[in-house]
């Protein structure tokens, strides 16, 4: 195994996790951001306004796009291990 193969599977690990995790992280921060405005807007600073509803997003965009995201890391270990072979050898 060659560092340049190493720093290559490296890269494709980090750029699957980045994509499994994409649609929960854009949705906390919407809503995030609505929350912050909200609040903005009617000044009230309740952290619990803040925090509750991050937590609700992330658990729906877990249950909607868990699927797809298992889907993205089984294609990516099952790509690892079927080329197993390829990389020892």
């Amino acid at each position: 195994m060659s560092p340049d193969f190493i720093v290559g599977l490296a890269g494709q690990a980090v750029y699957t996790v980045l994509k499994a995790a994409a649609p929960m992280l854009i949705l906390g921060l919407a809503v995030g951001l609505i929350v912050s405005v909200f609040q903005a807007t009617t000044q009230i600073q309740e952290q619990t306004l803040a925090f509750v509803p991050k937590i609700v997003a992330v658990l729906l965009a877990v249950l909607l796009f868990g699927p797809w995201i298992l889907n993205v890391l089984v294609d990516f270990t099952f790509n690892l291990l079927n080329n197993l072979h390829n990389y020892i050898g």
